[in-house]
């Protein structure tokens, strides 16, 4: 097993996760592996848990094969003819990162993508997802409860603080336990009865954030039943109603007399228009879950913001746009924002974001690196993932061509450059490479 190294995350001072934790490097170390870890005071696991545990603390990382990160790099940091594995973000041609992946071909690297470590039926293998859910219902809750404390109405969600002043997971459940002791006990204003939270997807990030909102009390109801959900309906004995939007839900063949068909809405988006702006009377929350490409419909348009607030009929209090495309499937999401700084008004007149939440359009909480609001858990279970194509990357001889070379086919597909070249999946992105051609397509 070759020599890996760990780098420090420096793109954000709230970046905290680590993808290897000093658990996995002791294994390592065990197995007769080499493992170098740059020093990093913000890291959630110090220093000297990895010391401990056998491996080498080393601010020259050279030595490495490979070296492991979470986020991307900066482009003077790159060592030439070395493998990179992280979250690259340049597959869509992200116009910031271009340079960056200019800089890891001139100096021949290697580049693994953890986005693109997927089965033989594309699902993802190696991700973040869980706990992007976990800490950004967080953040949809803290919202809400303050957006309606600004509106005159005080509920137990206003007692609910961002994700990082937790000190754990277990502290996030035990804080809204007993918010939810105090939902129960009735403290609720009927003006926002019954109080409906829609989830955009069905998957891992849409799991996390269903499980922190389910410690409240919960019923999910079907999508059709949501235009009987009207103020002032019949007592509901829990005040949360929660729905779950499939892609049925959300967008319709153009050709009316076809029924949805899932593989042809992914294989041919262009046969399909968006329906979604038909639930967006009915929510107060809505929760972004979804991964989107400019091909498919969006989900919420500034169109309808604008329009919802002229017309003064704008019910949507709060949007978690917990995948944070900016202007993607979410439009007003115009932004990315930061843990200490979560959410912004979006204001469709002025097409802008008014941090905080006061105003007349709906709050939007942006969090670009949800994760990092839980580093220690966070870590732990991306590492535990990450523990099973460690080894065969390891262990993979990049003087031979990528067929040959070692790598098991999910890393494979994950393999953007090698030998400072894009892949043949990959080639795609030549043309964002170009300086004159660079574009940002979410």
């Amino acid at each position: 097993m070759k020599p890996i190294g760990i780098r420090r995350e420096d793109k954000s001072r709230w970046e905290r996760r680590t993808p290897i934790t000093p658990e996995l490097a002791g294994e390592l170390v065990k197995a007769g592996g080499r493992v170098l870890v740059q020093p990093a005071k913000n890291r959630i696991f110090p220093d000297e848990e990895f010391a401990r545990r056998g491996a080498e603390i080393a601010e020259d990382l050279s030595p490495c094969s490979f070296i492991f990160g979470v986020k991307e790099i900066p482009p003077d940091l790159f060592l030439p003819d070395t493998a990179y594995v992280f979250f690259a973000h340049v597959i869509k041609g992200q116009e910031y990162n271009m340079p960056m992946l200019r800089r890891m071909m001139e100096r021949r690297c290697h580049l693994v993508d953890y986005e693109k470590i997927v089965d033989d039926k594309g699902r993802r293998l190696v991700l973040f997802g869980r706990h992007a859910g976990l800490a950004g219902m967080v953040e949809v809750l803290r919202a809400i409860g303050l957006r309606l404390a600004w509106e005159g109405c005080d509920t137990p969600l206003a007692k609910i603080k961002m994700a990082l002043e937790y000190d754990s997971l277990e502290e996030v459940k035990k804080a809204i336990a007993e918010v939810a002791d105090d939902i129960r006990d009735g403290n609720w204003p009927d003006e926002h009865r019954p109080f409906v939270v829609g989830f955009a997807g069905y998957g891992n990030v849409s799991r996390g954030a269903q499980e922190i909102l389910d410690l409240l009390p919960v019923r999910e109801i079907a999508v059709e039943d949501l235009p009987s959900l009207a103020r002032g309906g019949s007592a509901l004995n829990n005040t949360i109603q929660k729905v779950v939007f499939k892609e049925e839900h959300m967008a319709e063949p153009i050709d009316t007399g076809r029924s949805f068909d899932l593989q042809e809405y992914y294989d041919h988006p262009e046969r399909y228009r968006g329906i979604f702006e038909r639930h967006i009377p009915h929510l107060d929350a809505l929760v972004n879950c979804i991964y989107w490409e400019p091909d498919y419909p969006r989900l919420l348009t500034k169109r309808l913001i604008r329009e919802m607030v002229e017309e003064n009929r704008l019910r949507l209090r709060v949007v978690g746009d917990i995948s944070c495309d900016v202007e993607g499937a979410i439009e007003c999401t115009v932004k990315a924002t930061e843990p200490d700084n979560p959410v912004y008004v979006y204001d469709p007149i002025a097409d802008c974001a008014i941090d905080g939440i006061e105003g007349a359009g709906p709050v939007v909480m942006a969090v670009e690196i949800l994760p990092s609001e839980l580093p220690r858990e966070a870590s732990a279970y991306f590492s535990g993932i990450l523990k099973d194509y460690i080894p065969a990357i390891a262990r993979a001889d990049f003087s031979r061509n990528l067929a040959s070379c070692g790598l098991t086919a999910p890393i494979r597909r994950a393999v953007i450059a090698y030998r400072g070249e894009l892949t043949p999946d990959y080639r795609y992105i030549e043309r964002y490479l170009s300086t004159d051609n660079a574009s940002n397509p979410t």
